[in-house]
């Protein structure tokens, strides 16, 4: 079916349906059991937030770039008293997916249609405990989403120990170390999780940015590190000044 920007078509898999929009696979809902996160990139941001605010303490979570509200929705099962946003641009999506996958009503889930670059200018600050950007237009990070100004306002956005999760694609690598360049000058604390294949540029796949206003110390960079190494597809985490790393020159 159409939506307000994309084609939408919904397809059985297992336990769950998957939600593709122009052919591109969007979201993942178990039908059966809400905390089963298919996606890894999920997986990873779920593996962080549970190392570091505890695996089942309510959230005040931002979802910037909602699709099907799979990671909203695991949230709101593992962490009852949670309450969540998402922004999605797609007002048609927006009210379907309420339709197809019975989401948590307010104020577990509100949505909210808009351009997440311009909403998050309107929001209050210091009011939420995650801000998830997942935000993509064409395959690609909009540059609107990942620049200097919506990074800063993201980081007004979060409480004293909030936490930023973004997902971008890798390759373009010019496209993370331009981000990352922007975290590290805006926040305390950065980390980066992925496969070592698409850090290093062997293969395509997701990567995901963590940052916080405050840096992380040497014990919470060890938990996380444990907590992604267990998860189904093992990965690992890197400090942004790791040579491994994306360089704005295009090296390794």
């Amino acid at each position: 079916m159409a939506t307000s920007c994309a084609t939408a078509r919904l397809e059985l898999r297992d336990t769950g349906v998957l939600l593709l929009l122009d052919g591109a696979e969007s979201s993942w809902i178990d039908l059966r059991d809400p905390t089963h996160l298919d996606f890894e990139y999920l997986q990873q941001m779920d593996a962080v937030v549970s190392a570091l605010h505890g695996p089942d303490e309510p959230l005040r979570a931002l979802h910037l770039g909602g699709a099907g509200c799979a990671l909203a929705r695991a949230w709101d099962a593992a962490r009852p008293g949670s309450t969540q946003l998402a922004v999605e641009v797609d007002a048609v999506l927006a009210h379907k997916v309420r339709e197809w996958f019975d989401l948590p009503r307010a104020p577990r889930l509100r949505i909210r249609v808009g351009d997440a670059a311009q909403v998050v200018g309107t929001l209050h600050a210091d009011a939420w405990d995650v801000a998830v950007r997942d935000v993509f237009a064409g395959g690609m990070v909009p540059s609107a989403c990942a620049g200097r100004e919506f990074l800063a306002e993201c980081r007004r956005l979060l409480a004293s120990n909030g936490l930023y999760l973004a997902n971008t694609a890798c390759p373009p690598r010019e496209a993370v170390a331009a981000e990352l360049i922007h975290l590290r000058a805006l926040f305390g604390g950065v980390l980066v999780v992925g496969d070592p294949a698409v850090v290093r540029g062997r293969r395509r796949g997701n990567l995901v940015l963590v940052a916080r206003k405050e840096p992380f110390t040497p014990s919470e960079l060890d938990v996380v590190e444990r907590a992604v190494r267990r998860l189904p597809l093992p990965v690992r985490t890197w400090l942004p000044d790791d040579p491994t790393l994306p360089r704005p020159d295009g090296g390794s």
